[in-house]
């Protein structure tokens, strides 16, 4: 990184390695803000929607725990750049990490509660009866352009059992009638041959 050999080129090499680590660290700064950004206001939105206290307070618990990850975080990174600063080298990677491993942690603390648990199955629930009323708008339309929605189909296919199971009714039917006829026409042999 440093040419010990030109003592000149070390303040250039000191002055791009600075820079390049300020924007690496001004990157990671504000991925990490947009994402502390993002997460607070999804948790908001959906502490919207729960009106329970418990999980108001469980979920802000959730968030304060996930708010220290990310403070420490900035404290180490603003520890890794006083060891920078004094000539120690720091590789770019360890800030990433350091806010990547502060990203992973925060998130376990917020999913780690009951809220979560609550907010997701909320989502989800909402998720299905959305998909539900489209499905249904869409079965109505295909119904109302003439095609042959699901329930059309379900019915046709009730018809069918309701079909099948009265032909055997009827096979049932036409065999006692066999075996009836039969009878009969041994009788009637039989009565011819003693006539």
């Amino acid at each position: 990184m440093v040419n010990k050999s030109n003592p000149n080129a070390m303040p250039d090499q000191w002055d791009e390695l600075v820079a390049q680590m300020n924007e690496q660290l001004v990157e990671s700064m504000e991925a990490s803000a947009e994402a502390q950004a993002g997460f607070v206001e999804s948790w908001v939105d959906a502490f919207e929607s729960i009106n329970e206290k418990q999980y108001a307070n469980e979920g802000m618990e959730g968030y304060s725990q996930a708010h220290s990850v990310w403070m420490e975080a900035a404290e180490e990174t603003t520890e890794k750049m006083a060891e920078l600063a004094s000539g120690k080298e720091v590789s770019p990677n360890e800030f990433r990490d350091l806010w990547l491993d502060a990203a992973n942690d925060a998130f376990k603390k917020v999913i780690s509660t009951d809220t979560f648990a609550a907010m997701t199955g909320q989502t989800v629930e909402d998720a299905l009866d959305f998909r539900r009323m489209a499905d249904e708008s869409a079965q109505e339309t295909l119904h109302e352009m003439g095609f042959a929605a699901e329930r059309d189909i379900r019915e046709v296919g009730e018809r069918l059992v309701e079909l099948e199971r009265r032909e055997k009714k009827v096979e049932r039917k036409l065999e006692r009638l066999e075996d009836v006829e039969r009878k009969v026409d041994r009788v009637l042999e039989h009565v011819e041959d003693e006539g």
